[in-house]
């Protein structure tokens, strides 16, 4: 099981979602990334959105997405990723579970939990409804919404064999709790320049790098 965050994608020249400034590419984050900033603006979010959405077939995934990608040659590898980018999918991973959903998707201003379509890159504006007749808008968990695949990944934690952290500070929840769920002998390895604060000190093996440089060294300590 691996988790990761903005850090693993900052390395392929995509932003981090939250930063010191509390700024999201010079966009305030309670204006972009909340249900509330939404219902002031649609058409601030939606064109936020499409233009993170544009950006991606202009960015590729780095060694690290490519070397987890590798490592299912060896383990069934799952990933549970904080990051709304397809950088994992196109590496080659199989099994990601998108926490805070994906910006290739868009879904009902209504029940969009459930109605959701792809549209691969392309933008979405003001008029462009779903199947129910409602304004689509992001596919995206903001602050203060509900997450709903994070059952799906408790459920996988829990029988981890073994668990990475990759690019994550471990500050936003819930999925800063997952690795408390991790079982209690199952080795954890944490890989980010700056190592967080984690509540267990069990079975913690820490690799203080970035991405490109950790994942490899990750890879080289549990192949066969």
């Amino acid at each position: 099981m691996v988790l990761t965050g903005a850090g693993i994608s900052a390395e392929s020249g995509l932003s981090t979602f939250r930063s010191d400034n509390g700024l999201w590419e010079n966009h305030r984050v309670e204006d972009v990334a909340t249900f509330d900033g939404w219902l002031r603006d649609k058409e601030l979010v939606l064109n936020f959105y499409n233009t993170l959405r544009q950006k991606l077939p202009t960015v590729q995934p780095n060694i690290a997405h490519l070397q987890l990608a590798d490592l299912q040659e060896h383990y069934n590898v799952f990933i549970i990723t904080q990051n709304v980018d397809d950088l994992h999918e196109r590496a080659g991973s199989q099994h990601i579970i998108h926490l805070h959903g994906e910006l290739t998707k868009v879904c009902s201003s209504e029940g969009y939990l459930i109605n959701y379509q792809d549209i691969g890159y392309n933008s979405i504006h003001i008029g462009d409804k779903c199947r129910n007749g409602t304004q689509l808008r992001p596919h995206v968990v903001w602050f203060g919404e509900p997450v709903p695949e994070y059952e799906n990944a408790l459920s996988h934690v829990l029988e981890a064999d073994i668990f990475a952290v990759i690019g994550t500070s471990l500050a936003v929840y819930p999925a800063a709790a997952l690795i408390q769920y991790v079982p209690k002998n199952t080795p954890k390895y944490i890989i980010d320049p700056n190592i967080p604060p984690i509540p267990s000190s069990q079975n913690i093996f820490s690799i203080t790098e970035k991405a490109t440089i950790g994942v490899p060294l990750f890879a080289q300590k549990i192949k066969f």
